[in-house]
């Protein structure tokens, strides 16, 4: 029969409305939108595309949206200027510097520049550190997507194996974490783990967010398993994930699709951030 698709751009879109009935009265209420700046550095195509969805979601949901387009030869210490700056702007309630940035930008110095409050990416070392530690704070947005999806598959984490191959501070690492916090049993795999199928055939949850394209297959997934593919990567012109989902669809009981999975959950789960920044700043002082 197959896997059943978890259509990430639905679920978005559910997110999406019941945010904006949660903010309305809100905002009618503190006169001032939730307001997102979001910081592009250079002229990458997909960074510009992901910033321009990013800007629309917002419209969609009530919010404000300011892009800073700088030029890919902007020094760092300007970038983080400019942050300094949006730290200060009481209209701003969520930074958002669009990764990747260039080489000679350390993204984790403008992420520690951001303060906490405003950190709507959550990879600032306050949030990620309250992560770690279990306290409140803002969670990176994709790994919330990633938990999102696996919810709207009807999974319970809890007493569950799961498996995340891939480490980076951004999907891999923070998305264990998560994992653990709703009680599931995690490994957390890479590209140099040994036989890598040994382990991803024990999961039950897999998450796979390696930058490999088809990079898991349909022998290396248990039966039955929900398999949230994070990867994004472009074959001969055409979008393609981690996972190889032709093989892999016959054999899972859920599978996120490339595009249309994660990605719109990211930007679900960024305006979610947004409105969490927003309320801390405007609605509880």
């Amino acid at each position: 029969m197959g896997a059943r698709i978890l259509d990430g751009r639905h679920l978005a879109a559910t997110v999406e409305a019941a945010l904006a009935a949660e903010a309305s009265e809100a905002i009618r209420r503190a006169g001032v939108s939730p307001g997102l700046a979001a910081v592009l550095v250079g002229d990458d195509p997909a960074s510009s595309l992901y910033v321009r969805r990013k800007a629309e979601a917002c419209g969609r949901v009530g919010f404000r949206s300011e892009t800073f387009h700088l030029p890919a030869d902007t020094p760092e210490e300007a970038v983080l200027a400019l942050v300094d700056e949006l730290n200060a702007r009481p209209e701003v309630h969520g930074i958002l510097p669009q990764q990747p940035m260039p080489a000679h930008i350390d993204p984790w110095r403008v992420f520690a520049r951001i303060h906490p409050d405003k950190d709507v990416d959550g990879l600032g070392p306050a949030n990620l550190g309250a992560l770690l530690a279990g306290a409140p704070g803002l969670r990176p947005a994709t790994p919330q997507g990633i938990l999102a999806l696996i919810a709207h598959a009807g999974i319970d984490p809890a007493g569950r194996r799961a498996v995340v191959v891939g480490r980076s501070l951004i999907v891999g690492k923070p998305t264990a974490l998560l994992l653990l916090a709703a009680h599931a049993t995690v490994t957390v795999c890479h590209t140099r783990t040994p036989d890598l199928a040994e382990h991803t055939r024990q999961a039950e949850i897999l998450v796979v967010a390696a930058g490999r394209p088809r990079l898991v297959t349909g022998a290396m997934v248990r039966p039955g398993a929900v398999v949230v593919d994070v990867g994004v990567n472009r074959v001969d012109g055409r979008l393609v994930g981690d996972v190889d989902r032709a093989s892999v669809e016959p054999v899972a009981a859920a599978l996120t699709p490339v595009p249309g999975g994660v990605g719109p959950m990211t930007i679900a789960m960024l305006l979610r951030n947004t409105w969490e920044a927003y309320r801390r700043q405007v609605l509880l002082p």
